[in-house]
């Protein structure tokens, strides 16, 4: 068998669709089909059911699509492990990233990418975590940071860090420093939320899908004057007066004029459903949860396994 039409045959199963894989292996169509048919022959079994919806494994191709994986990833490990005898581990890693994720730690985690992996290469993509969940089942992604997400089958999650939540406003003329530093520690209950007008993502933004449900939780909802994706463009529209806005702070402090913006921390909801007192003298925060998750249906390969350890430790030093 050769491994290329190996590596066709698994997309196409993955990604359920020849065009979508043509696409993500830059094939043109034809080759494609004609290469997977070509495996088909050879092995003297249908593989794949073809039909307008696209394609879907058979029987034995549900069996060679498990052995098909082991045999590219034992393929992976083999290059990285002669990697190593060069000195260093090689290979490709693909990682997705939240958008406010991606301002804060894209620099520094692509400058000791290039410390610690000189001889592998790296992709960064932002997206949204339903979106880049999806890309760690097809294998678009091999390493992605989500948002409050739960376990799934196909995805192993690690808990990797909490961001408190504030509500952003624009801020008001003639405030001072102080004035502002001291709205800054003073926590805005869950039920004051709800009077603020908010410039917030559609669903199923992970920090919106948070907001409604601690409202849920006391039988309440928010307030929505706009829906927009995107936190860039949300804060624009904070700045002009539009509504306010719930983001973490990092979100604010990168936006490039942190200046103009109030920000107060929210509190979260206690175990007992009651909203906390949200100080620093036990009460809670409403936080949002960040998670390292990988495919199970995929073992990491050594590069990708440094890279996850490169994540954490770039995180643990920024924030």
């Amino acid at each position: 068998m050769d491994l290329k039409q190996i590596e066709y045959f698994v997309r196409v199963a993955e990604l359920g669709s020849f065009t979508r894989a043509s696409v993500v292996l830059d094939i043109a169509q034809p080759a494609l089909s004609r290469q997977v048919r070509l495996l088909e022959v050879e092995l003297r079994q249908n593989l794949l059911v073809r039909n307008g919806r696209g394609a879907t494994p058979t029987e034995a191709g549900k069996l060679l699509l498990e052995h098909g994986r082991g045999i590219l990833h034992q393929v992976e490990r083999a290059r990285e492990e002669l990697g190593r005898v060069r000195g260093g581990l090689a290979g490709r890693v693909a990682i997705g990233l939240p958008p406010s994720i991606a301002k804060v730690l894209t620099v520094p985690l692509t400058r000791a990418f290039r410390v610690k992996l000189p001889d592998a290469a790296l992709a960064i993509s932002e997206g949204l975590s339903v979106a880049m969940r999806e890309s760690l089942t097809t294998g678009l992604l091999d390493i992605a940071l989500l948002y409050n997400t739960a376990p799934a089958q196909g995805i192993e999650i690690t808990a990797l860090l909490e961001e408190d939540l504030f509500l952003v406003q624009r801020r008001p003329a003639g405030q001072t420093d102080a004035e502002a530093d001291a709205l800054a520690r003073e926590p805005l209950s869950l039920d004051e939320l709800t009077r603020f007008p908010l410039v917030i993502p559609t669903r199923p933004n992970s920090i919106r899908m948070l907001v409604e449900s601690e409202l849920a939780a006391r039988g309440k909802r928010p307030q929505i004057s706009l829906e927009i994706d995107g936190v860039a463009a949300i804060l624009d529209l904070v700045a002009d007066g539009a509504g306010c806005a719930v983001l973490p702070m990092n979100a604010v402090t990168t936006s490039g004029k942190p200046e103009v913006f109030s920000t107060r921390p929210l509190q979260g909801v206690s175990s007992n459903g009651n909203s906390s007192s949200g100080d620093d003298g036990g009460g809670t925060r409403l936080r949002s949860k960040l998670f390292l998750a990988v495919s199970s249906q995929r073992p990491a390969t050594l590069t990708q396994q440094a890279m996850a350890e490169l994540i954490r430790t770039t995180l643990q030093a920024l924030y």
